[in-house]
């Protein structure tokens, strides 16, 4: 498995709402914090402001525009950003999923979003390698995402028989689309693993290490990986990735058991020896120095006997 399929599929990302909003005239609305949610949102007519929480500057929506916010903070949007405000709750109540939200009739604004709720009990860490806000511009993009837009919408407003599957299998395309799209864009200087994957040399490197995570890898196999140098590409992939090369397959080992910690019935033993560790006692001092507790006691949320 590649490694943005590897980290979406540890997230374990389950659409539970989506809808579509049509707004006219002026508007300005407040949402609380999403609980840890990922959000993916796309306009489709008009334009809006956009400011969350922890970004200074807010930003400016057009139509084709997309956005994608995996942090769960608060944010508030509006077509102007210094007029009162409702709450989400005010606007949409407790609409149902698939529903489509008429603010004074609509007909000059639309946007589709989507909300997924994370069933990885350790999906802080993983969100922690993921941006806190990704803008995608209508220029940027190719054919998939828009048309996965355009298509939740038409769900929405006819729906059809199995029109609740389709818009989660859109909306997860959207999801993974929408990080495609910012791969293409994301800056090599960002410190983090997607900016690893936007390079071309050292995606070649984590491509391996996702391949293969029990493999003993040694700085000399993976540089060559790259097509580098030791020194250089240890260098390159700690400015791009903010981690060494050993630091990053480390904790991606650990990200690993800790799912199968919480999801299977393997023996610690087991995960050792699958993700390379020779005893189960070094890959629960590893596992202990990447995750901050020891693996009996993040086995399936219960304390060891």
């Amino acid at each position: 498995m590649d490694p943005l399929s590897d980290v979406l599929s540890l997230l374990k990302p389950q659409s539970y709402l989506s809808g579509g909003f049509e707004a006219k005239g002026p508007w300005r609305i407040q949402f609380p914090d999403q609980q840890g949610a990922i959000k993916c949102a796309a306009v489709l007519k008009g334009q809006c402001q956009l400011a969350i929480d922890g970004f200074a500057e807010p930003l400016h929506l057009g139509e084709g525009d997309a956005i994608l916010l995996p942090g769960g903070k608060p944010f508030e949007m509006g077509s102007r950003l210094d007029i009162p405000s409702l709450t989400a709750q005010e606007v949409f109540g407790g609409g149902r999923e698939g529903a489509v939200t008429r603010f004074n009739g609509g007909g000059e604004f639309a946007m589709v979003s989507c909300r997924f709720v994370l069933a990885s009990r350790h999906a802080r860490t993983l969100l922690a390698l993921l941006p806190g806000r990704v803008h995608i511009r209508k220029d940027q993009d190719i054919a998939a995402l828009p048309w996965a837009m355009q298509r939740m919408m038409q769900e929405m407003q006819a729906p059809q028989p199995g029109s609740y599957l389709m818009l989660h299998h859109l909306a997860h395309i959207t999801l993974l689309q929408a990080l495609r799209l910012h791969l293409s864009a994301v800056a090599l200087d960002s410190g983090n693993w997607l900016a690893g994957l936007a390079d071309p040399m050292l995606r070649l490197s984590i491509n391996a290490m996702h391949q293969e995570p029990a493999r003993r890898w040694t700085l000399a196999e993976l540089a060559a990986k790259a097509c580098m140098s030791r020194s250089t590409f240890a260098l390159r992939f700690k400015q791009v990735v903010g981690d060494t090369p050993m630091e990053y397959l480390a904790r991606w080992r650990m990200l690993k058991a800790a799912d199968r910690l919480e999801h299977g019935t393997d023996t610690l033993a087991c995960i050792a020896a699958d993700l390379g560790y020779g005893s189960e006692s070094a890959f629960s001092s590893a596992f202990k120095r990447v995750m901050g507790c020891a693996p009996r006691h993040f086995n399936r949320g219960r304390p060891a006997p």
